[in-house]
C-alpha cells in the first residue's frame, strides 16, 4: 500500500490489511482557477490575511521607495529644500496612491485567478518603470518614464474595475464610477506632458485632487466589500516596509562617513539616534490595533477616508526620514554646506510629522481623556526643537523613546 493510501486508511480508521475493503472517499475537485467571477469577497471572512502575490507587489514598491528616499537625500545635501521637498512630496503621492488603490481593491475583489494575476503582474511592471524614473524626475523635472510607469500601472487597475463592474451586477455603478475615474485621470496625466514647464505644478495640484476624489465619487453610489483586518494588515506592511527603508539609508550613509573616519563621536550620535526613532515610530504605530477601527467607527466615508488618506503622511515622513538622518550624517563629514540648524531639521521635522499624523489618524480615535492625548503634541513639539541641538538624532530619539515609557506605563 502506497503512503498516501496508509493515510487514508488511518483517516477512516483502517488498518494496514483492510485497503481492500475501505469505503470510497469522496474527493472534490479543486476549482478552476483560469477564470473565476469576481463577485466581491466576504467583509467577514475569517484567516483573510495578504496573499503571496500582494507581498510581491509591495517588494516590488520598495525600489521606488527607495529611489524616492534617496532623491530627497540628494536633494538635500546639495541645498534644494523647498524644490526637493516638493518633487519627493508629487513623486511619493505616485507610489503611495498606485499602491493604496490596488489594496483596497484587492481587499473587495481579488479571486485570484490566472487573469487577474496577470493583471496584477502587469501592476507590478508598471511600478517598477515608475520606479526608474523617479531619478530623471527629481533631476532634470523630466516626468515621462514616471508618468509611463504610473499611467500602466493605473491603467491595469481600470481593467479589474471593469471585469468587477461586469461580474457583480449589485454593485456596478460604484464599479464604473471606479473605471471611468482612474481612466479620465490617466489622460489627464499624459496630456500634462505637453504643457511648458512652468505651467504643470498647477495643473498636476489640480489632478491631485481629481484623483484622491475619485473613491469619494465612487463609493457615494456603494460600498465595496473591503475586509477590515485585511486592510489593516496591508498598512501594517507597507509601514514596516517604510520604516525599514528609513533605518537602510541612514545605515548606508553613516556607514560611509565612518569609512571616511569623520566625525566618528557625532556619527556615533546619529545611528544611536536613528535606531530609537525606527523603534519608537514601530512602537506607537502598532500600539493599537486599527482593524478595530476600521470594523467598527470607520465604517463611516468621512472616518475611513480621513484614515485611509492620513497614511500618505505617515508613510511619506517615515521614508524622509531616512533621506533626512543621511544628510545630517553627510553635515557630520562635512560633505554637504547645509547649516547645522538646516541638517537638524531634516532629520525632526519627518519624525514630527510621523509622531502627529500617526496620533492624529491612528491613535487619537482610541482616547477618552486629555491626558492620554496630550503626551503627543508636546512630545512633537520636543522633537521639532531638537533641531536646534547639538545631536538632533539623539534627542529626537531619546524624546520619542521616553514617550513610549509614558504611553505604555499608563496603558499598563
Amino acid at each position: 500500500m502506497s503512503t498516501n493510501e496508509q493515510a487514508d486508511a488511518v483517516v477512516v480508521g483502517l488498518g494496514p490489511g483492510d485497503e481492500l475493503n475501505r469505503p470510497p472517499i469522496a474527493r472534490t475537485a479543486p476549482e478552476p482557477r483560469r477564470w473565476r467571477t469576481m463577485s466581491g469577497r466576504d467583509p467577514g471572512e475569517p484567516h483573510r490575511s495578504a496573499t503571496p502575490l500582494e507581498l510581491l507587489f509591495d517588494l516590488c514598491f520598495v525600489i521606488a521607495v527607495a529611489q524616492a528616499s534617496r532623491s530627497l537625500h540628494e536633494a538635500l545635501t546639495a541645498g534644494e529644500y523647498a524644490t526637493g521637498v516638493l518633487r519627493f512630496a508629487l513623486v511619493f503621492f505616485t507610489i503611495w496612491w498606485a499602491w493604496m488603490n490596488f489594496t483596497w481593491f484587492a481587499s473587495a475583489y481579488d479571486p485570484d485567478d490566472l487573469l487577474y494575476r496577470l493583471t496584477v503582474l502587469v501592476q507590478i511592471t508598471g511600478s517598477l518603470v515608475l520606479a526608474a524614473g523617479v531619478p530623471s524626475a527629481f533631476e532634470d523635472g523630466d516626468l515621462r518614464v514616471i508618468t509611463a510607469g504610473y499611467v500602466v500601472l493605473r491603467t491595469a487597475l481600470a481593467a479589474l474595475w471593469l471585469r468587477a463592474a461586469w461580474s457583480d451586477p449589485a454593485r456596478r455603478s460604484t464599479t464604473l464610477r471606479f473605471a471611468i475615474g482612474v481612466t479620465m485621470c490617466q489622460i489627464g496625466w499624459v496630456g500634462l506632458l505637453g504643457l511648458p514647464a512652468s505651467a504643470r505644478l498647477p495643473v498636476m495640484v489640480v489632478m491631485i485632487v481629481a484623483e484622491v476624489s475619485v473613491p469619494v465619487w465612487a463609493q457615494s453610489a456603494g460600498m465595496t466589500p473591503w475586509h477590515p483586518r485585511h486592510i489593516a494588515e496591508r498598512y501594517e506592511l507597507f509601514t514596516l516596509i517604510v520604516l525599514g527603508e528609513s533605518i537602510a539609508a541612514a545605515t548606508v550613509a553613516v556607514r560611509g562617513a565612518f569609512d571616511r573616519h569623520q566625525g566618528t563621536g557625532s556619527l556615533y550620535a546619529v545611528a544611536a539616534g536613528g535606531l530609537l526613532m525606527a523603534y519608537a515610530m514601530w512602537w506607537l504605530y502598532f500600539a493599537r490595533p486599527a482593524h478595530t477601527l476600521l470594523a467598527t467607527t470607520h465604517q463611516a466615508h468621512r472616518r475611513r477616508f480621513f484614515w485611509a488618506y492620513g497614511h500618505y503622511l505617515i508613510f511619506a515622513s517615515a521614508t524622509a526620514e531616512g533621506a533626512g538622518l543621511a544628510t545630517y550624517a553627510d553635515h557630520v563629514t562635512r560633505r554637504t554646506d547645509a547649516s547645522p540648524l538646516a541638517a537638524g531639521a531634516a532629520v525632526t521635522v519627518p519624525a514630527a510629522v510621523f509622531l502627529i499624523t500617526v496620533w492624529a489618524v491612528h491613535l487619537r480615535p482610541h482616547q477618552r481623556t486629555a491626558a492620554e492625548w496630550i503626551p503627543y503634541p508636546v512630545a512633537a513639539v520636543g522633537v521639532l526643537l531638537a533641531a536646534c541641538s547639538p545631536a538632533p538624532a539623539l534627542v529626537a530619539g531619546a524624546l520619542l523613546a521616553v514617550l513610549v515609557v509614558v504611553v505604555t506605563v499608563r496603558r499598563r
